[in-house]
C-alpha cells in the first residue's frame, strides 16, 4: 500500500527525470557585429562543445536601433524580438570583445533595450537569468577587464551570473590564419570546461 511519503518521493523523482529529459536552451550574445569576429568565432566553438545537451542558438541584434525614449513604445520590432529570445532561454552565454578595456557599444546598447521594461511596468527579461561570459581578443587581456565591467552591469540588472570559470583568450592574431580564421585547438579543454560548468549551473538553477 503506497503511503504519502511514496507518493511524494514518486513526484520528485518524475520531475527530476522531466527536469533532465528537457534540452536546455542557451542563447549566445556576441557583443560584436563583424561577419567574420573572433567572439562569433569562439561562440561557434562553444556550440560545438555544447552539442547535443542543450539547443544553443545565436541572438542576431544588427538591427537594434540605439536606445531612443521616442521610439520605445510601441516597441521596435527588433527589440521585441530581442526580449523574447532571452525570454524563452534557461540561460545567456555573452561573447564579448574588448574595445580600450570596456565590451563593445553595440552590447551596451543592445542591454540597456533588455533591461527596459516592455510595458513601463513588467520586470524586465534579464533579471534573474543565468549568464556565462567568455571573450577573445587581440590585446593582451584577452577581454578580462571588459569582462569585469560586464559583470558590474549584468549584476546590478539582478542577472545570475556564474563568475567560475570564465575564458578569456588574448593575442587572437597569434591563432588566426591569413584570412582571420581561428585555430582554438589550444583552448579546447578551457571551452569544454566552461560550457560542462555552466550546463551544470543551468540544471541547478532548473532543480530549484
Amino acid at each position: 500500500m503506497f503511503t504519502k511519503e511514496t507518493f511524494l518521493l514518486l513526484f520528485v523523482g518524475r520531475k527530476a527525470m522531466e527536469i533532465n529529459m528537457e534540452k536546455l536552451k542557451i542563447l549566445a550574445i556576441v557583443g560584436s557585429l563583424r561577419a567574420g569576429s573572433y567572439n562569433l568565432q569562439l561562440a561557434h566553438k562553444v556550440k560545438t562543445s555544447v552539442g547535443e545537451r542543450a539547443e544553443f542558438h545565436f541572438l542576431e541584434h544588427g538591427d537594434i536601433p540605439l536606445l531612443n525614449e521616442d521610439i520605445e513604445f510601441p516597441t521596435p520590432e527588433p527589440v521585441r524580438l530581442a526580449r523574447e529570445a532571452v525570454a524563452a532561454a534557461d540561460g545567456v552565454w555573452f561573447f564579448t570583445p574588448e574595445y580600450n578595456h570596456f565590451f563593445s557599444g553595440v552590447l551596451k546598447n543592445l542591454i540597456d533595450w533588455l533591461s527596459r521594461s516592455p510595458d513601463g511596468e513588467a520586470p524586465n527579461v534579464l533579471s534573474g537569468k543565468p549568464a556565462a561570459i567568455s571573450g577573445i581578443t587581440i590585446g593582451t587581456t584577452g577581454t578580462a577587464v571588459a569582462q569585469d565591467h560586464l559583470v558590474t552591469l549584468i549584476s546590478y540588472l539582478n542577472m545570475d551570473v556564474m563568475n567560475y570559470p570564465r575564458l578569456t583568450i588574448p593575442h587572437a592574431w597569434r591563432i588566426a590564419d591569413e584570412g582571420g580564421k581561428l585555430h582554438l585547438e589550444k583552448s579546447i579543454s578551457r571551452i569544454e570546461k566552461q560550457a560542462d560548468a555552466f550546463l551544470s549551473f543551468l540544471q541547478s538553477r532548473k532543480a530549484n
